[in-house]
């Protein structure tokens, strides 16, 4: 009993000298008045180091320089081009400025390269493609009819290879959209780097096709005429996709493979200017991006693996009539000019290409530092790194509490139940850094207040960030202000705070690593310096002198914080103007604030708690708090209204639509006309309601129970899937559409056992046409001239039945049977419902006089993609 006194006696003064010197320090802390400091100086290096390199763009070349800088891009040459390209104006497919002018410019374009090229090393061949064909795409068939390719190959004289690399972009436009960013800024790129190709004395030895695709724009249907029919398409061995959602800046490279590392390799090898990274592809493939390339159709339909890559900078001007050649900065060519020339030059040489397939060696990791260099590694490889120093962050974090029980002579349980406790403040610290910008969300949302940072991005800053770095502080800030009566010296529970965080990341960085999920690496990079940081601070006993371990900490710090600040940076640069077209169905302030959360704690996860070591850190969180609560009030006010004229416009898709419904008799039971809406934020219609008249305007909701297809010509795939939400505002003037739609019926006929019966159609119309097919109740399709994977797949895809249908070159009409058959073999009454819609997109076809006005009526903030259209349903 004596000994136990005894033991009870050393850790009761233990204890009382612990508090003493924390009470001490505590004392001795920094002031409060340098936490400000401390935190500036986070912002500071943002602005400083971050920004400068997201926006750095190399020296443009010019043609003067061209014979100091031989072999170099030369964005001059391009820039001229892209102003040509710009002056045409809309490219439409059907139209005869993509289907004749655009076609004969190319071959034009291509005949000067010819001129120059060193006749000795090179050869080129020409080849306009004009194919038909169709494939399903998402919940339709996507059919097309002499779509054109101009598709050059360049070859190197003294080369046998018979393995092409494939380089790939788009001339067609959206209607109302010049397109001079999406995609006239790749299709001049591409000229140049062509053209640098053929008169330098650097041969390469695989053939390089270039693709001047005339319908991605339908969507995606010259890339699959391309892959599925021509005749160079069956020796294509790997591809560089170029596309945009912007104007300008940088291209970033967002998708690689599938399951070909090597293509990183020489990226890497190759990129002048890199800018990846595997989260963007995950992001991309999860379907959380409204976009989708040619890179899909050529990976599912070759298989071809390549690299997607796609300017995304200044997403604003993305399919409106503000993409033009006045946004884009010649420094912007030069850049993706001297990255493709490199790659074109790497792949095009590379021994890989002669058996692609021998070299499938799974996904990859990638990621550029800063724009600064590129590191990449295949998935296997980065499963053993995640582990391994998820296990080493683990056990340090026990070697520093055995050492903190050691120096401390307090208990190894007792140090173990000190960083129990802060793993649980942790770990709310964790939850309330999430939660907190989603609260902020979901507040501004039932507010109808979404989308305030869209034109002034900065206040995600106050709305979300700040939030995010409060809920970071606020539990271990109150565990230590509150909790005196700590067991462990200051320092060592600041230290704690860092054990604490470094072991949820390494716990997230496994889980995420054993389902696949190739963006854990952000957690391997945390891990990495935290873990050599606190290795360091043992090996030369800094974790035990006080503070001192803090500033190899904060050292140790910077790299991660430059990336992570660099990264969701980007993404935010790329993804809020992306908000305006993400639909009415989702929050997307939702996607912001998780963007600005994750970064957050990446970026701060071990640098918030150390606003304690500086005194009164309660005073810090509530100057945030009232900073936040500053840039909300900011963001109510008119700073707040997302729109703005020219820069960051409202997108306002809608048809001016003429329906006529003819019942199974042939009498009409709907003749109207109206203006249907396909809404593209979560404004939804309220902007247009303030200001101008639109109060006849109703939700489609009810007609969508009872009519097919919600009774809209919806266009595609896309306004199908969203028709539930769109909205239809009557007018009394009938609708003058530009054009007629014909629906034929040519013959009916009835099998001889009398349960299946054939109907032959022929359908003209406009260069594009849905049909909707839907059976009635105890009737079945069986077969149709369509393509039969719809009904190959009856419990993938369901009736209403979607047929999307085009013309380029050719407008001949196009004959189709349906065959259906009818348990009760009753045929003398309904048997099916067939819609027919026609789309005129083009801006030769002529508006009538209310719908002009009605246009010019949309408020100066809003870009309205627009266009005639009408819808017939029949019933046979």
């Amino acid at each position: 009993s004596g000994l136990i006194e005894e033991d009870a006696s050393r850790q009761r003064n233990i204890l009382s000298t612990i508090i003493e010197l924390n009470a001490e320090k505590r004392q001795k802390a920094i002031p409060w008045y340098y936490a400000p400091t401390y935190l500036l100086f986070w912002l500071a290096l943002f602005f400083a180091v971050v920004v400068p390199l997201f926006n750095y763009l190399p020296t443009a070349v010019r043609e003067s320089e061209e014979s100091t800088k031989p072999g170099e891009f030369v964005a001059e040459r391009a820039q001229k081009l892209l102003l040509v390209l710009d002056r045409m104006g809309p490219k439409i497919v059907g139209d005869e400025m993509n289907e004749k002018t655009m076609v004969d410019w190319m071959l034009r374009e291509v005949d000067k390269v010819r001129q120059v090229m060193r006749e000795d090393l090179y050869e080129i061949e020409v080849d306009v493609q004009r194919a038909s064909g169709a494939y399903l795409h998402w919940e339709m068939i996507n059919m097309y009819q002499a779509v054109q390719n101009v598709v050059v190959k360049v070859s190197t004289k003294s080369s046998n290879s018979s393995n092409y690399l494939l380089i790939n972009s788009h001339t067609d436009t959206k209607p109302g959209s010049v397109g001079t960013g999406d995609a006239a800024f790749m299709v001049v790129v591409m000229l140049e780097v062509m053209r640098q190709l053929v008169i330098s004395e650097k041969t390469f030895e695989h053939p390089v096709v270039f693709l001047f695709n005339g319908a991605e724009e339908q969507p995606l249907q010259g890339s699959h005429a391309f892959i599925s029919q021509h005749k160079w398409s069956a020796n294509c061995r790997a591809l560089i996709n170029l596309d945009s959602a912007g104007a300008g800046g940088r291209e970033i490279l967002f998708q690689g493979g599938p399951n070909h590392p090597w293509l990183m390799r020489h990226y890497r090898e190759s990129a002048k200017h890199p800018f990846a990274t595997t989260m963007a592809e995950e992001i991309f493939q999860a379907g959380l991006i409204p976009s989708d390339t040619d890179f899909r159709i050529f990976r599912d339909f070759g298989p071809v693996p390549g690299l997607d890559m796609a300017g995304a900078y200044n997403g604003y001007v993305y399919h409106t009539k503000y993409d033009r050649f006045d946004v884009i900065s010649r420094d912007s060519l030069q850049n993706t000019g001297e990255n493709l020339l490199s790659l074109v030059r790497g792949i095009g040489n590379a021994p890989e290409m002669y058996n692609t397939e021998a070299h499938s060696e799974g996904h990859s990791v990638f990621f550029d530092f800063l724009g600064l260099f590129f590191v990449y590694y295949v998935q296997s490889t980065g499963v053993a790194l995640n582990i391994c120093f998820s296990i080493a962050g683990l056990v340090l974090v026990c070697v520093s509490l055995w050492r903190m029980s050691k120096v401390t002579g307090l208990s190894p349980g007792a140090v173990t139940g000190s960083f129990g406790i802060m793993f649980v403040m942790e770990l709310a610290g964790f939850v309330l850094a999430l939660g907190l910008p989603l609260l902020m969300a979901v507040f501004y949302d039932a507010g109808d207040r979404t989308l305030t940072y869209f034109s002034n991005s900065w206040l995600v800053i106050g709305l979300f960030i700040i939030p995010s770095l409060i809920g970071l502080m606020l539990p271990v800030t109150l565990y230590y202000t509150l909790q005196t009566n700590h067991k462990l010296p200051h320092g060592y529970n600041l230290q704690l705070a860092g054990h604490a965080h470094c072991v949820l990341l390494a716990l997230l960085c496994i889980i995420l690593t054993a389902v696949g999920i190739r963006t854990s690496y952000l957690f391997l990079i945390s891990l990495l310096f935290y873990v050599g940081a606190l290795a360091i601070n043992l090996l030369c006993k800094l974790h035990d002198r006080g503070f001192l371990w803090s500033i190899l900490f904060c050292i140790c710090q910077l790299l991660p914080f430059l990336y992570f600040s660099y990264l969701f940076h980007s993404f935010l640069v790329i993804t809020i103007p992306m908000t305006a077209r993400k639909g009415t169905e989702v929050n997307p302030d939702l996607l912001i604030s998780i963007l600005c959360a994750l970064g957050t704690i990446l970026a701060m996860g071990f640098l918030a708690p150390l606003i304690n070591l500086f005194r009164r850190p309660k005073s810090i969180i509530v100057g945030l708090a009232l900073i936040m609560f500053t840039f909300c009030m900011i963001s109510v006010s008119d700073v707040g209204f997302p729109y703005r004229p020219k820069t960051s416009v409202m997108r306002v898709n809608f048809l001016q639509v003429q329906r006529t419904f003819y019942e199974y008799d042939g009498s009409i039971s709907l003749d109207d006309s109206g203006y249907y809406f396909d809404l593209q934020d979560r404004r939804l219609e309220q902007p247009l309601a303030e200001t101008m008249d639109i109060s006849g305007i109703v939700h489609l909701e009810k007609e969508c129970e009872t009519q097919m297809m919600c009774g809209v010509p919806c266009f595609n795939h896309r306004w199908c899937e969203a028709r539930k939400a769109a909205r239809w505002l009557p007018r009394a003037q009938r609708v003058e559409i530009p054009g007629s739609t014909e629906l034929e019926l040519l013959n009916k006929t009835i099998s001889a056992d009398g349960y299946r019966v054939v109907y032959n159609f022929k359908l003209t119309g406009p260069g594009r046409m849905s049909l909707f097919i839907k059976p009635l109740s105890g009737v079945k399709m069986v077969d149709w001239s369509f393509l039969r994977g719809m009904l190959d797949k009856p419990f993938t895809y369901k009736p209403p039945y979607h047929i999307f249908f085009a013309w380029a070159a050719d407008d001949a009409p196009i004959e189709f049977y349906l065959e259906l058959t009818k348990f009760d073999g009753k045929f003398n009454e309904p048997v099916f419902e067939i819609g027919i819609s026609g789309h005129y997109l083009s801006q030769l076809h002529k508006r009538d006089a209310l719908s002009q006005q009605f246009i010019k009526d949309l408020p100066d903030f809003v870009h309205a993609m627009e266009w005639p259209a009408s819808y017939a349903r029949y019933v046979y």
